[in-house]
């Protein structure tokens, strides 16, 4: 099963689906905004979606998800090879990162015209940074005003999105398309034996959360226990959704602040036993 959510408004007749992939819910919180936004639009989470099973009608498809290593997700990229081609059909994107979008559009765009897909428009929308290997997501008052231009950029994107206009895709400096790209080659094939860096600090109370935030089900309870099974994503949904914040990663998180996207709560995020 899939969860899905339309926003009428009848004062479009453009139907949209929006494809969304999220870990701590700056995703998800982005694509109800820009949903709310657009009107007659569907969101469906891709890391839920089945093979085969999202064919859309839709006049317009979005997706929406996070950088991560300076690029397109594996998850992303998995869900475009099964996702329904329909070249002609306007499609948009927008990644959201912790500041450094690099060239993930750029290549967003080289993997869909593969498929002979036209990626017409991509924005990067900044928001506090969720990767707690390197740190918190920062003072509140700095998170407050992140969340306030991501509102802004949002209605920006919705206006153009409406318009239909094409050719506006965004992209990071130039050192950070040369530097991080190289980065995202030389660990992508490595990304999903990370999770091996996860352990308990001894506060664990079985409660599942982990195993179920995530998008991969790369996690299960082995004697009351998480237990990670080298087919991780780093979208870091089990460590900062815990609420003993028992999870660590390394030896340094035990000292940082965890963070979701404060409208988003963990039953927004929780997969389907």
């Amino acid at each position: 099963m899939h969860q899905e959510l339309k926003v009428p408004n009848s004062d479009t007749t453009m139907h949209t689906v929006i494809y969304y992939y999220t870990g701590t819910g700056n995703s998800l919180w982005t694509a109800r905004a820009l949903a709310e936004k657009l009107g007659d639009t569907e969101l469906m989470p891709m890391h839920r979606l089945n093979h085969g099973s999202h064919s859309s009608t839709a006049d317009a498809v979005g997706l929406v998800f996070p950088v991560h290593i300076w690029g397109v997700p594996r998850l992303v990229r998995n869900f475009l090879q099964s996702m329904e081609k329909r070249p002609g059909v306007y499609y948009f994107a927008i990644a959201v990162n912790g500041g450094q979008v690099s060239r993930t559009l750029i290549q967003l765009k080289e993997l869909m015209a593969k498929d002979r897909l036209t990626l017409s428009a991509g924005f990067d929308i900044k928001f506090p940074s969720n990767y707690i290997p390197w740190g918190g997501p920062g003072p509140v008052d700095m998170q407050r005003k992140l969340f306030n231009s991501a509102t802004e950029k949002i209605n920006v994107a919705a206006t153009y999105i409406s318009s239909r206009k094409s050719g506006l895709l965004e992209k990071g400096p130039l050192w950070q398309r040369v530097f991080f790209t190289g980065l995202y080659k030389m660990t992508y094939n490595l990304v999903q034996t990370m999770d091996k860096n996860f352990h308990i600090d001894g506060t664990c109370t079985s409660c599942g959360i982990c195993e179920r935030v995530c998008p991969v089900k790369n996690i299960t309870l082995e004697a009351g226990r998480p237990v990670w099974h080298g087919n991780c994503e780093q979208c870091l949904a089990c460590i900062q959704w815990c609420p003993e914040a028992c999870i660590q990663y390394g030896k340094k998180t035990k000292d940082y602040d965890r963070y979701h996207h404060p409208e988003v709560n963990v039953k927004d995020v929780i997969q389907p036993m």
